[in-house]
């Protein structure tokens, strides 16, 4: 399982080594693997990594683990110099790395770095057995790799760490081996990398669970020969058969690994020795007539064990996965598993989707596996990478996503929307931290606050005591923001601030007023109530924003008067004010042809200066004045035409006439209200009024005051201003 380790006096680019590591490349490409390894050689020696690893034989059991997956010589000389500490400054931008190995070495390089500076935070992280931070962990891997090649070099470096833990007997810290369980071995699973992900798994699992491993590996090699012998003879057997039948397959035997057995047995509560696929072959076959042709030969051949056969190609797993799983017993009562596929649906199973391994490792996680479209897409390109050695062409790149993933100081992974900026990682974390924020360090480098984050950064984020966000974060110019959430916040906090102040001014107005009619002992909640707003500070605004008049808490104050006392008060003020037509004789209307001929003004039509009017004479009251378009005066001149009798308006003076205003309006709490500031404003007197609501239509009538016409036009075209409202004389 483990690679042979090379000795830490050695030269590990050694020309044993140099040879090994260029398996599979053209002279162009060794050349180029020599002149990395030449580069490193020096600067390497002597330096250890964090787990105490020679660096520089760290480096080469990298490049030697990508050369065995067919890896091309950009990716192994990268693995090679990714190593090296990064240049810092002007020396960045004169990297003479850059001159000597070309762009695309340098962009597979600084990718690696990246993703060694993740794996340094995260694994100081508290929080490494929250499920979806290491999600969104697996996931900025893949983000943070412009070119994939990069993850697979992540992933040997963490494979070549496992096996200098195993080969040199030192102690592996259970939080890398849980480390490397909960995000490496699942990125390799999905990216169907097994060659990876099997030694991964069984070294990290041998250094969590040491006793629980050594006791399989002790089962396992016990009857080792004795299944290998068995499985010989089953393949020498099957194989005899199908050529006989003359169908053309390949067999296989399909090896178990220690963690994969333990996971089974923990998850269908199984003993060892219950187990039937630790005996397993693979049968690929050219079509589906042929897998169920072979299907019959191995039923034929053994006996097949009832409950334990899948046809997973008539009912194909919802991943799309599609397969023959048959078990089946010899004559000695030896069970083995049997899966039998054509090409197409192996190349789908290894390459497709990962069908075959998302299913254990939604077992092994004790849930389902779900990805994002745009996740898989990055797997479907890794995959094209492993195969490209052989089909030629350009390396593929994976395609840029829509959200990117930067980290915390504390290794907390955040999901952000491209061009997103260190405040809107701010308001991210705490809409309080985004309104102080005053400052942000990414790597460790202070950036001004409008710099657009990249996947895979760490952000601090240097935020004031107290205060608040500034509106140039609103401008769209000036990038400060990038996601609505965040702007929808800032905009909120200066909505906050704007009511606050408008209640201040709003209160200042209101206790102003009451000082002035000598009510400061009121209690403002139940006055605002009593002026129809729910809270005292509903009242502030509207009186801030001059929706609503001060003068009104003036009428709180008043006593009620009851209908009896209104129409008392009423005839009495028409009895003594000097100015009211309810004396007698101070009408102003003459009769014509006759002296001192006691008038009054009809109520039904209330006429007023300078309406045209007309007399009926009634029995005992005088002669009672209608205008000339009241329908009750026209019915009495039909009727009675001998005591119509011609009038006039005389010296009216300063007398005051009432008369009625019909208001039709969309009934609202504030329209009485509005209705009289119109009057109190034209100076006005309202003597009587009368409402009626009905479905949301009010339908009221003003009694008012006036002296002649024009002041009946300035009233109607007053109230007709107001919205929602319809004016007419009754």
């Amino acid at each position: 399982m483990s690679a042979p380790i090379e000795s830490e006096t050695a030269d590990p680019f050694d020309a044993a080594w140099l040879q090994a590591a260029g398996d599979g490349l053209d002279e162009a490409g060794r050349a180029l693997l020599a002149q990395a390894a030449e580069w490193v050689r020096e600067p390497l020696r002597g330096i250890r990594a964090s787990t105490g690893e020679a660096l520089d034989a760290h480096s080469a059991g990298v490049v030697a683990i990508l050369a065995a997956l067919g890896s091309d010589a950009v990716t192994r000389a990268a693995a090679l110099l990714a190593v090296q500490s990064a240049p810092a400054g002007e020396a960045a931008r004169q990297d003479p790395m850059r001159k000597a190995f070309g762009p695309e070495v340098m962009t597979l390089v600084q990718g690696v770095r990246a993703l060694l500076r993740l794996g340094q935070v995260a694994g100081r992280a508290e929080d490494a057995a929250d499920g979806d931070q290491k999600e969104k962990q697996r996931k900025m891997l893949l983000a943070m790799a412009a070119d994939l090649r990069i993850v697979l070099m992540r992933l040997a470096s963490r494979l070549q760490s496992l096996r200098w833990y195993a080969g040199t007997h030192t102690p592996c810290p259970p939080g890398f081996a849980r480390e490397t369980m909960s995000l490496y071995t699942p990125l390799a699973n999905r990216l169907g990398i097994w060659q990876l992900k099997w030694e991964m798994e069984d070294l990290a699992f041998r250094f969590l669970e040491p006793d629980i491993y050594k006791s399989i590996a002790r089962q396992l090699e016990e009857k080792r020969n004795e299944r290998e012998a068995f499985i010989d003879a089953v393949v020498g057997r099957l194989r005899d058969a199908l050529e006989d039948a003359r169908i053309p397959a390949e067999i296989h035997g399909r090896p178990k690994h220690i963690y994969s057995i333990w996971n089974k047995m923990r998850l269908k509560h199984l003993a060892f020795g219950q187990l039937f696929d630790l005996r397993a072959l693979r049968v690929i076959v050219e079509d589906e007539r042929a897998c169920y042709a072979a299907l019959a030969l191995v039923h034929a051949l053994w006996t097949p064990l009832p409950d334990e056969f899948d046809d997973y190609i008539a009912r194909p797993k919802p991943n799309g996965y599609r397969s023959l799983h048959t078990v089946v017993a010899d004559e000695q009562g030896r069970a083995f598993e049997v899966q039998i596929r054509t090409r197409d649906m192996h190349q789908f199973a290894e390459y497709g989707m990962a069908a075959h391994w998302r299913y254990k490792e939604a077992g092994a996680r004790g849930g389902q596996v779900s990805a994002s479209g745009d996740y898989d897409q990055k797997i479907a390109w890794m995959r094209q990478l492993l195969a490209w050695k052989d089909e030629g062409g350009p390396a593929p790149k994976a395609q840029a996503a829509d959200r990117i993933y930067v980290m915390t100081p504390q290794a907390r992974v955040i999901e952000l929307p491209a061009g997103a900026t260190p405040v809107d990682f701010a308001y991210y974390l705490h809409t309080d931290l985004g309104h102080r924020c005053r400052g942000a360090r990414v790597d460790g480098q202070m950036v001004p606050l409008s710099t657009t984050l990249q996947t895979g950064q760490t952000v601090e984020i240097i935020a004031a005591k107290s205060g608040g966000p500034s509106r140039d974060w609103l401008n769209p110019q000036l990038g400060f923001l990038a996601s609505p959430r965040s702007r929808a916040k800032v905009r909120a906090w200066f909505n906050a601030i704007e009511l606050q102040q408008r209640i201040a001014q709003g209160q200042a107005l209101v206790e102003k007023e009451l000082q002035r009619l000598g009510r400061t002992a009121t209690n403002l909640e139940q006055l605002a109530q009593q002026l129809g707003f729910a809270r005292a500070d509903d009242l502030y605004v509207a009186a801030a924003k001059e929706e609503f008049s001060l003068r009104q808490i003036d009428h709180v104050f008043r006593e009620p008067v009851s209908p009896a006392q209104a129409e008392r008060d009423e005839a009495r003020v028409y009895a003594s004010d000097q100015g009211s037509v309810a004396r007698t004789g101070k009408s102003g209307v003459l009769v014509v042809g006759v002296d001192s001929l006691l008038t009054q003004l009809a109520r039904c039509c209330r006429p007023a200066p300078p309406d045209l009017i007309g007399g009926f004479v009634t029995r005992g009251r005088g002669v009672s004045i209608h205008r000339r378009d009241c329908a009750s005066w026209a019915a009495l001149a039909q009727r009675h035409p001998e005591r119509i009798i011609e009038v006039a308006w005389g010296d009216t003076g300063g007398t005051m006439y009432p008369i009625d205003l019909g208001i039709h309006a969309q009934d609202r709490p504030t329209l009485l209200r509005d209705l009289s500031e119109v009057f109190a404003r034209l100076r006005l007197r309202v003597v009587r009024v009368t409402t009626h609501s009905r479905r949301s239509l009010a339908h009221m009538v003003f009694t008012i005051e006036v002296r002649n016409g024009e002041q009946i036009a300035q009233a109607l075209a007053a109230v007709n201003e107001l919205p929602g409202v319809d004016a007419s004389r009754q």
